[in-house]
């Protein structure tokens, strides 16, 4: 509707990764810092507030991309909040032995809201247009606080360690960062995930403008496409704990990103009968993401001590989905320079690649699901980077 071009629309999901990079670390010490609940409550309401003012200013004739893009960017300073915090209160709820089977279950909600929300978008936006589905967004986020709201779990405030006074948050933001860069598991998946995230990032950041415009899809169609990727987040989901306990939590790791590759079915698809097509690579991709991260998520929960959880959670956050800003950037480029269809080549070969650093480290022999005690040591080899140096999990 503001007519913009590739480059413009890929800033969008720029300016919405921004926050991962500028606030994850120091969210990851307030987390640890107070109670989880309340910091999930306002995330909610904040984000209900921003996303109603889309539908305000279309009405009012004032919208433009700018709106839009500082809407973005602010929506993913508290979206940064909520997800480290909602991670880190995960084991409080379930406990460290339900893991795999509780973030399944979270995982599947997800995925039957994401059947159901592109389908609903595509009717929306067909029958009152973008700016006005954007109010059943915002509307979705107060009905999410309230939920929270109505939680029955109550939190203690974190209490300091021993008799010394709060440490500063840069000691504290780098013994998140030295735990996980320093952890023979939890090093090669960031790896794997940061570089799966780019990828990932530069298809995603033009995929609709290729179905609307190369493939001249509806937004019926473009919401047919999410709904069936979102169908393979839901069978990733019912058969994650069954597929850790059949082959093994690290081979779980290993061979779920490799189904990224479903992402090449988006550029093979022909312009004659495309859907068949985007939705094999979306179901694909569906399973990817859900089946690798409930994996590797649930094995990073268990092996964290809970007074890091939440510095370790942001820092992977910061880690992983830096790469994505960077990738956006990347698919927007490649398709302003190129085509649309040539940024899909190199997202879809691209993701022949994340598997590489579980695969060659000792993550694939990880059997069961291990205890906390068992597993705290790291690598002291590596040491965390220096205030120089500062500067697909999902």
């Amino acid at each position: 509707m503001l007519h913009v071009s590739p480059f413009e629309f890929s800033l969008l999901g720029v300016f919405g990764l921004l926050p991962f990079i500028l606030f994850a670390l120091p969210a990851g010490v307030w987390v640890d810092r107070l109670r989880r609940r309340p910091i999930l409550i306002a995330g909610d309401a904040a984000r209900a507030v921003l996303l109603a003012t889309i539908p305000l200013s279309y009405a009012l004739g004032v919208l433009t991309i700018w709106q839009l893009l500082a809407t973005s960017f602010v929506v993913g300073i508290f979206t940064v909040f909520f997800d480290v915090a909602y991670m880190s209160y995960v084991p409080a709820l379930v406990g460290r032995a339900d893991l795999v089977d509780g973030n399944s279950k979270l995982d599947l909600t997800v995925s039957v809201a994401q059947v159901a929300g592109p389908s609903v978008a595509g009717a929306l936006i067909g029958a009152i247009t973008a700016p006005y589905a954007v109010a059943v967004d915002a509307f979705s986020f107060v009905a999410s606080a309230a939920f929270v709201f109505r939680m029955r779990h109550r939190e203690a405030v974190p209490e300091p360690t021993g008799v010394e006074p709060k440490p500063a948050m840069v000691r504290e933001v780098m013994e998140g960062l030295r735990f996980l860069l320093g952890h023979r598991w939890l090093r090669p998946i960031a790896a794997c995930t940061g570089s799966a995230n780019f990828f990932i990032s530069l298809s995603f950041s033009i995929v609709l403008l290729y179905f609307t415009r190369d493939l001249h899809l509806s937004s019926l169609e473009v919401g047919a496409v999410f709904a069936v990727g979102s169908l393979g987040s839901v069978a990733a989901a019912l058969v994650s704990s069954r597929l850790q306990r059949a082959i093994g939590v690290g081979r779980t790791i290993v061979l779920t990103p490799l189904l990224g590759i479903g992402l090449l079915a988006f550029p093979l698809a022909p312009h004659g009968f495309p859907i068949p097509f985007l939705m094999l690579g979306e179901f694909l991709f569906g399973l990817n993401v859900v089946g690798y991260n409930v994996a590797q998520r649930s094995l990073r929960e268990a092996i964290t001590p809970e007074r890091l959880l939440g510095r370790v959670n942001a820092a992977m956050r910061w880690l992983v989905w830096g790469t994505m800003p960077l990738g956006t950037l990347a698919g927007g480029a490649i398709a302003t320079a190129f085509s649309l269809r040539t940024a899909l080549w190199v997202g879809g070969i691209g993701m022949f690649f994340p598997a590489i650093p579980v695969l060659l480290s000792s993550v694939r022999s990880i059997q069961e699901m291990p205890e906390l005690e068992t597993n705290m040591q790291s690598d002291p080899t590596i040491i965390a980077p220096g205030p120089a140096a500062a500067g697909m999990d999902v």
